[in-house]
């Protein structure tokens, strides 16, 4: 079964594929320097645009080998200038507009790496050395090369909207992803609860009524049968020990229907972090844990779900892994990822959030963080003890 290429993947590969073919124009022109050059075959010929070449496709690699992740800008800055250097490189040395191909290979991840207005100013200034180039180069005069690179420039401005198009679908359908993931947790969450109330009611009738009607035949029984004599008492007794029988049998049933009363945790959270394309989940949950509370169910539900937002676009982490168990009467939900981490930690709106709701349920939450060890965070919540 073929995976699912996405916009991004999709990108990846087309420009992986534009930059082997520019490759095969690069052959096709050295091989022509070489033979009308003077001199027969020189390396200094070949290493320079070949050099810029693999320069560029490992650059292109790097850069598109997590779009859209949140990397640090100085990373994502070197990148791009490898790429527009490289490819006024390959032009330079060829002397032909390969290097502006190139360009506009790079032109569908400039939106991914430096969105907005800074990005097409990039991908103007980056085209100006091409005057230049085609000026000493091939020698066209300044109006010729100015309105080359005007042309390289307007095609790379329309492979930029395109880019730009398909890093906006891609956000899109993450924030789709996310609220179907909640949506699918949050009604987790709602059939517990619904099936929970509706036992609790069953189990107040039966326990209310006829309990209670149960506990009058019995005692109405017990007084026939001080009253009464012969084989009509016998009968009377017989009675009274039917209706102790089926009022034991009817506080059972009760007990075992209070019993299950519980909101499966493990369910909702593994409803909540299936899919994510952009980190790699995992959830070890110790034994069977429920809880009685659906309030709890949900603050830990929106702790988990403002956790793995937190992995993603703050500490750009590859990996998040949960622990769920239960301590005595508290409730532990341990993450862990593997991102970058900060020595200088700064709770944002989201930790505060957290700790909100969590403070409303007499909860807590824990957090220890350094530079390059990740993000460690406990969470606390009291529950009831089953008796």
């Amino acid at each position: 079964m073929l995976p699912r290429l996405t916009h991004a993947t999709l990108l990846r590969y087309a420009g992986l594929f534009t930059w082997a073919m520019v490759g095969g124009g690069l052959v096709m022109n050295t091989l022509f320097v070489m033979q009308t050059g003077v001199g027969g075959l020189r390396p200094a010929v070949l290493a320079g645009p070949v050099t810029a070449y693999l320069t560029f496709g490992v650059a292109f690699w790097l850069a598109t080998q997590s779009l859209g992740s949140r990397r640090g800008w100085a990373w994502q800055l070197a990148l791009m200038l490898a790429m527009a250097v490289s490819a006024i490189g390959i032009s330079a040395f060829t002397g032909s507009g390969l290097g502006a191909i190139l360009m506009m290979v790079m032109a569908a991840v400039v939106p991914w790496l430096l969105p907005g207005w800074p990005g097409m100013a990039w991908l103007i200034i980056q085209h100006l050395p091409l005057v230049l180039v085609f000026m000493f180069g091939i020698g066209f005069s300044l109006f010729e090369a100015i309105m080359q690179s005007m042309l390289y420039i307007g095609v790379s401005g329309f492979v930029y909207v395109a880019g730009l198009v398909a890093k906006q679908q891609a956000e899109a359908r993450e924030e789709q992803r996310q609220l179907n993931a909640e949506l699918r947790a949050t009604r987790s969450l709602l059939a517990d609860s619904a099936r929970v109330g509706e036992r609790l009611r069953i189990s107040r009738e039966l326990h209310d009524l006829l309990g209670h009607h149960l506990t009058a035949l019995s005692l109405n029984l017990e007084v026939a049968g001080h009253l009464s004599e012969g084989r009509a008492q016998e009968h009377v007794r017989q009675g009274h020990a039917l209706a102790k029988l089926l009022l034991t049998d009817v506080r059972e049933a009760v007990s075992a229907m209070r019993g299950e009363e519980r909101i499966d945790l493990e369910a909702a959270l593994r409803a909540l972090i299936e899919g994510i394309p952009s980190l790699r989940v995992e959830l070890d949950v110790d034994g069977l844990l429920a809880v009685d509370d659906p309030q709890c169910a949900q603050v830990l539900l929106r702790c988990a779900q403002e956790i793995i937002t937190n992995a993603i676009r703050h500490a750009r982490a590859d990996s998040l892994r949960f622990k769920l168990r239960r301590d005595g009467n508290e409730l532990h939900l341990e993450a862990h990822d593997d991102g970058v981490g900060s020595d200088a930690f700064i709770p944002g709106n989201g930790l505060s959030g957290m700790r909100e709701r969590l403070k409303a349920i007499d909860g807590r939450l824990e957090v220890v963080t350094a530079a390059g060890q990740g993000f460690h965070i406990d969470i606390h919540l009291p529950i009831e003890v089953p008796a």
